[in-house]
């Protein structure tokens, strides 16, 4: 067991895959919804303890190697964290040889999972709903760069931001704060928000050559702005952003559809992720389905009784996790948007 004291941070797409990699005897994961504050909050620390308390007898119950060691470390996790700051949500993980405690900036639903792997699902909901991205501040004078995760937003280290006109003409200097935007997005790819004055903007997207993945544009003249002014203005045009990506998920399955690459509902999506090569699983945030299964692992039969040792608590996290490892990608969609097919469904290859 190791005995270093458990991180906490907002999810990263190298913690998801970590956590995601790790298969053992037993794994606890714990989740929970909290008010974000500096510090956690009494009654998110009664809530987390009861989850705590539930996931011990879970650990009684199914006779697990280790059960004492793995609750002693369950319980240090959660006497650590109660010093720390919170976001919406909290994901504790606890294995043999790991502890990891990730702060989510989405709510979750309350819940213990005791299984061979942690429970991810909403550590790469979080990361669909609140993308790391890129904010670049422009004036015809000066450009900075801001990397944003969550509601934190901070300069990104070892950058030639920020960067002065130094006299140029605007467009040589606008040449040249695109040249190293590129380089910083060649190393860390993410979504670009412009904010500047709206002839500055439009003169940078015009010449420029890294808007690809651009979120969208706030016409303010904020580069001098405290981060506090910027995030809520920020979350603004990334929720806009999001908004597009679910329609695009969406009219992609349609297209799909009509070439007869699509499959629905849990059942047939949990075959074709296994059998066939999955391209996009597209599954409504509030979907959840305990299950069995066979025995060759292929079929699903719904399950009531959660909390027995042979009861997968969530396939979808599972599905979820099949499409990743290989090589799919996931849209997270409102509930109901799938409603008339099973609220999930997969593109194939």
């Amino acid at each position: 067991m190791t005995t270093t004291a458990a991180r906490v941070a907002w999810p990263s797409p190298g913690q998801v895959l970590m956590l995601q990699s790790v298969r053992a005897d037993c794994c606890l994961s714990i989740l929970a919804s909290t008010t974000p504050s500096p510090r956690m909050t009494d009654t998110d620390l009664q809530r987390l303890r009861r989850l705590a308390d539930r996931a011990a007898a879970r650990l009684a119950e199914g006779d697990v190697p280790d059960a004492d060691l793995l609750r002693a470390a369950l319980d240090e996790v959660v006497a650590g964290v109660a010093r720390q700051a919170t976001g919406s949500g909290i994901a504790v993980y606890v294995s043999p040889h790991l502890r990891e405690v990730v702060r989510l900036p989405v709510p979750v639903s309350d819940r213990v999972v005791v299984d061979r792997t942690f429970a991810t699902r909403d550590l790469v909901r979080a990361l669909h709903r609140t993308p790391q991205h890129v904010v670049l501040l422009l004036s015809e004078g000066e450009a900075r760069l801001l990397v944003g995760v969550a509601d934190d937003l901070r300069p990104p280290p070892r950058t030639a931001f920020p960067l002065t006109a130094e006299g140029a003409p605007l467009d040589a200097f606008l040449r040249r704060v695109d040249e190293s935007l590129g380089t910083y997005l060649q190393l860390h790819p993410a979504p670009l928000v412009l904010v500047g004055a709206e002839r500055v903007v439009g003169r940078f997207r015009r010449q420029s050559r890294n808007t690809a993945r651009l979120a969208g544009a706030l016409a303010a003249n904020l580069t001098r702005a405290p981060v506090t002014a910027l995030v809520p203005r920020i979350r603004q045009v990334l929720e806009a952003y999001l908004r597009s990506r679910q329609d695009e998920a969406l009219e992609h399955l349609d297209r799909r559809r009509s070439r007869h690459a699509v499959v629905e509902g849990i059942g047939a999506c949990w075959l074709a992720a296994r059998r066939e090569r999955p391209e996009m699983l597209a599954v409504e945030e509030g979907f959840t389905y305990p299950a069995r299964l066979s025995p060759d692992g292929d079929f699903l039969t719904p399950a009531e009784d959660v909390e027995h040792p042979d009861v997968v608590d969530d396939v979808v996290d599972e599905l979820i996790e099949t499409v990743l490892l290989r090589g799919g990608w996931i849209a997270f969609v409102d509930d109901g948007a799938l409603a008339a097919h099973g609220r999930v469904a997969l593109t194939v290859r």
